[in-house]
C-alpha cells in the first residue's frame, strides 16, 4: 500500500516561504534522495510518525544522540523534574558540575572540560584554544571529516597534499581557508610530510577518529596511534571531534577503545540526552587558557542549560549499566549481516562499514577507507533504496553519506523487519 504524504507536502510548502530551502538543516531537505522531507510529529522508542500518521523504524536517531531512543520515559521524567524549576538561569548550577564529573572519569584524556551549547560551538572554540595555546594559526584536517559550519574547517583540500585550502562555503574567506591544509583520511605519509614543511606554523591537528560524515569509514591500523605521535613530536595539539562517537561506540568514546589520550576533545549529542549541547575538553594546563582564568574568550548564554543537563546525566547514568554496549553491539552486528546477506543474494554491491552501533552502506564493491573511495559510491541505487526501504516503514539518512544508528529501543524483532523490507522486489543486478 502507498503511503501518502498529503500533510508533509504541504508542511514543506509553507517552511520554503519562511525558511531558506524550507528545513533547518541542509540534509533534511532530502536533496540527495529526490523527493520532499517528511515532517515529524512525535517519536516513541524505536519508532517515528510523521504527520500524515504513517509510522517508522529510525535509523536516523536524530543523527545519533538518541541511542536511548525517542522520549526514554526515565530521561523524560528527569527533565520534567528540572523544568519545573526554571529553564535557564545564565548563572552556575550544581547539574553542570556533575555531568562535567561523569564526563571527565569516563575520559582519562579530559581532565577539565567546558560546556557549550553545540558540536560545531566545541570544535570552533577547542580551535580558538589550540591557536590561543601554542601562538600558531595553521590547522590539519581531513578529508571528509566534518566538524560543524566553522569557517575555518568548511574548506576543500587543495590539488596536492601540501596545498592549502579552499573555501567550501560561500562567505568564507580565502584568507580564513589559507590557515587550513586538508589531508586524505587514512593516509599518515601526507601527514607526516605536510608537518615537516610547517610545523612551526600548525597550531592544531583536529580529526574525527571514527568519521561519520562522509559515512561510517574506519581507520586503518595504527594510523591514529601514529597521528597522535606526530603531533606529540612536534609540538601541535590534538584535537579529538567525538561529538558522535563520545559514548556512542563504548562508555567513554573511541578513546577508551583504541587507549589513546589526544590533548582535547570534543563531544556533543550524547551527552545532552536529545538537548542541544557540546563540550570541549582535555588537558588542564591546556583548559586553563579559557577565560575567565586564560585569555582565550569562548561564552554562551544557554552554555550548560539545566534541562540539557539533567537529560544529559540521566542518559548516562542509564548508559553506564553493565551490558548496554553488548547489546547495542550485538544488534547492530546482526542487522548489518542480515542486509548484506540480502545484497549478495540478489547480486547486488553492498559495502558495509560498521563500529559499534555505527554502520553505513556504500553500493559499491572497493573496500572505502576514505573520502575518495566513499565518492565513488553509487549515490543513485543508495536513493533508490532509500525510497524502497521508507515505502515500506523503514527511516534511513537521506544521504549517502550519512551514519545510520541503532539504539537500545530498536528490538530483535525491528531488525528481522529491517532485514526482510531489505532489497525487496529489487532484481538480479538492479536496485
Amino acid at each position: 500500500m502507498m503511503r501518502k504524504f498529503v500533510k508533509s507536502k504541504r508542511f514543506f510548502k509553507n517552511s520554503e516561504k519562511i525558511i531558506p530551502g524550507g528545513v533547518n538543516s541542509p540534509v533534511r531537505a532530502f536533496k540527495a534522495v529526490g523527493g520532499q522531507p517528511l515532517f515529524i510529529e512525535k517519536g516513541r522508542g524505536s519508532h517515528i510518525w510523521d504527520v500524515d500518521g504513517n509510522v517508522y523504524i529510525d535509523y536516523v536517531m536524530s543523527w545519533g544522540p538518541l541511542i536511548l531512543g525517542h522520549a526514554h520515559p526515565e530521561v523524560l521524567k528527569r527533565v520534567k523534574e528540572v523544568i519545573e524549576r526554571g529553564t535557564s538561569f545564565g548563572a552556575p548550577t550544581e547539574l553542570e558540575t556533575t555531568l562535567a564529573q561523569m564526563i571527565v572519569k569516563a575520559i582519562p584524556s579530559i581532565e577539565k572540560i567546558r560546556l557549550v551549547n553545540s558540536g560545531t560551538e566545541a570544535t570552533m572554540s577547542a580551535i580558538r584554544l589550540a591557536r590561543g595555546y601554542t601562538g600558531k594559526d595553521m590547522v590539519i584536517k581531513f578529508d571528509g571529516c566534518y566538524h560543524g559550519h566553522v569557517d575555518s574547517l568548511l574548506v576543500n583540500a587543495g590539488s596536492g597534499a601540501a596545498t592549502l585550502s579552499n573555501p567550501s562555503s560561500a562567505g568564507i574567506t580565502s584568507e580564513t581557508a589559507s590557515n587550513t591544509i586538508s589531508l586524505p583520511f587514512n593516509n599518515i605519509d601526507a601527514v607526516k610530510k605536510v608537518v615537516k614543511s610547517h610545523y612551526k606554523k600548525i597550531a592544531c591537528i583536529i580529526i574525527e577518529p571514527i568519521p561519520g560524515n562522509m559515512g561510517v569509514v574506519l581507520p586503518q591500523a595504527g594510523f591514529l596511534n601514529k597521528l597522535l605521535k606526530i603531533a606529540q613530536e612536534f609540538g601541535i595539539i590534538s584535537i579529538w571531534d567525538e561529538v558522535i562517537t563520545g559514548f556512542r561506540v563504548a562508555y567513554g568514546g573511541i578513546q577508551t577503545l583504541y587507549a589513546v589520550t589526544p590533548d582535547l576533545t570534543c563531544l556533543g549529542k550524547i551527552i545532552g540526552g536529545g538537548f542541544p549541547v557540546g563540550a570541549y575538553g582535555g588537558k588542564k594546563e591546556i583548559m586553563e587558557y579559557v577565560s575567565p582564568q586564560g585569555p582565550v574568550y569562548q561564552a554562551g548564554t544557554l552554555s550548560g542549560n539545566p534541562i540539557a543537563m539533567a537529560a544529559g546525566i540521566e542518559t548516562l547514568k542509564l548508559l553506564s549499566r553493565a551490558k548496554v554496549y553488548e547489546s547495542l553491539e550485538e544488534k547492530t552486528r546482526i542487522l548489518t549481516k542480515g542486509l548484506k546477506d540480502n545484497a549478495d543474494r540478489i547480486g547486488v554491491d553492498v559495502f558495509i562499514n560498521r563500529i559499534g552501533s555505527m554502520f553505513s552502506l556504500f553500493f559499491t564493491n572497493q573496500k572505502v577507507f576514505d573520502y575518495q573511495s566513499a565518492l565513488k559510491a553509487d549515490a543513485h541505487k543508495y536513493r533508490l533504496f532509500f525510497k524502497a526501504m521508507l515505502e515500506q516503514g523503514i527511516y534511513l539518512a537521506p544521504s549517502q553519506f550519512e551514519t545510520l544508528f541503532v539504539s537500545l529501543a530498536h528490538t530483535l524483532e525491528d531488525i528481522k523487519d529491517t532485514i526482510k523490507a531489505s532489497f525487496y522486489g529489487f532484481k538480479k543486478r538492479e536496485v
